[in-house]
């Protein structure tokens, strides 16, 4: 595996550092969270107009064609400016599966918008504790009615859809629910990004809101948004904890005490290179699960999610403690720049799965594999 990145994904890297590093300065970005619920608008038109929005589509679809990995390289730089947008939701929780799964007036209907900025169409794979979908649905006719709440959405208050699965006696089935249907409460998120919950309880999902345009079954179609979202997240905590890491380094070697910087103190820069290991072996882990993607192997690339997931909530949450931990009590303003990089990586480590519930999806996976030594 090459884990650097090619030409094409560097230019999307350096174009995506360039608009994040332009817009996303500490005191713009409180304003958003303050006046704007945490979205920002006018970053969301300018990610659309420079293409950024479809860079994972193919072609056909108006996309770039550049897959997963083109995905990391953005994620990863809007993690180190912290950006509000709800870029990972929106790109594989509703356009990847739309472009993917969708019938043809789905996609006519919903990615020309997407892609260009002007709607935004969000999605919800969380699961209850005992792996059970929240939304069930009662077969009515030719479609289903629908029973179940969606505490935490993100984007859901300035998205036009939602893409939700949801059980039936037949199997998993996922809808496209446009929000004009939807009872929609903003909440409070750790990260102050725009989410809301959605109550489901007798919404309606007819046949031309169901995915079903590529053969997959419905639980296919969960597990594989459920991995390029995870692959996502683990890509944000990249950014988050590489530059939560920076800027502590920058602070520590600035501050004196007792007549030297603070970071000539061992237990200072041992605990500052224990952060940034942390941050690379969730990059290494998201890069592997990238690249089987880019492969088409989806089972390989399910079990390295896991494994980038995993690191995300364990040495991603160790990362952004310790980089606050090492700023002293400045670190626990909630106006000051390190806080923030504390809250999101709080909010990444448990989204989609804490380290608890993530080992025990791969000591499931465990059992399918063939002992080691076993002939292919």
């Amino acid at each position: 595996m090459d884990f650097h990145l090619d030409p094409d994904l560097q230019e999307v890297a350096e174009l995506a550092a360039k608009i994040f590093a332009d817009r996303c300065d500490p005191a713009h970005i409180r304003r958003i969270e303050r006046e704007h619920g945490g979205f920002d608008a006018d970053l969301w038109r300018v990610l659309a107009e420079s293409g950024l929005l479809g860079l994972t589509l193919e072609e056909q679809h108006g996309g770039a064609g550049l897959g997963t990995p083109a995905l990391l390289a953005l994620l990863e730089q809007q993690g180190r400016r912290v950006a509000p947008v709800p870029l990972w939701p929106v790109i594989t929780c509703g356009a990847e599966p739309i472009a993917d799964h969708g019938t043809a007036e789905q996609r006519s209907r919903w990615l020309p918008g997407i892609l260009d900025g002007s709607l935004l169409v969000t999605g919800h794979v969380e699961t209850a504790a005992d792996g059970s979908l929240p939304v069930v649905g009662t077969p009515d006719g030719d479609g289903w009615t629908l029973s179940g709440r969606l505490d935490l959405v993100i984007a859901a208050p300035v998205s036009a859809a939602v893409v939700v699965p949801f059980a039936t006696p037949e199997g998993t089935r996922v809808a496209i629910l446009p929000t004009d249907r939807l009872q929609v409460e903003p909440v409070a998120t750790t990260d102050k990004h725009a989410a809301g919950a959605i109550d489901l309880t007798g919404v309606r999902a007819g046949p031309a809101d169901l995915l079903a345009g590529s053969g997959c079954t419905g639980e296919e179609i969960v597990d594989r948004i459920r991995t390029r979202a995870r692959i996502a997240l683990a890509a944000l905590a990249v950014g988050v904890g590489s530059e939560a890491v920076a800027i502590t380094a920058a602070y520590t070697s600035q501050r004196i005490q007792f007549g030297r910087p603070l970071s000539t103190n061992q237990a200072v820069a041992l605990r500052a290179a224990d952060a940034h290991l942390d941050t690379e072996r969730i990059r290494l882990t998201a890069y592997q699960a990238a690249w089987h993607l880019a492969r088409g192997e989806e089972d390989a690339a399910r079990a390295a999610s896991l494994v980038a997931k995993w690191w995300t909530a364990t040495g991603g949450l160790r990362a952004v403690h310790a980089t606050q931990h090492l700023h002293g009590g400045i670190g626990a303003d909630l106006d000051y720049p390190i806080h923030r990089y504390f809250l999101w990586g709080r909010q990444l480590a448990f989204t989609l799965g804490s380290a608890g519930a993530v080992e025990t999806e791969l000591g499931d996976l465990l059992g399918d594999l063939p002992p080691i030594g076993a002939p292919a």
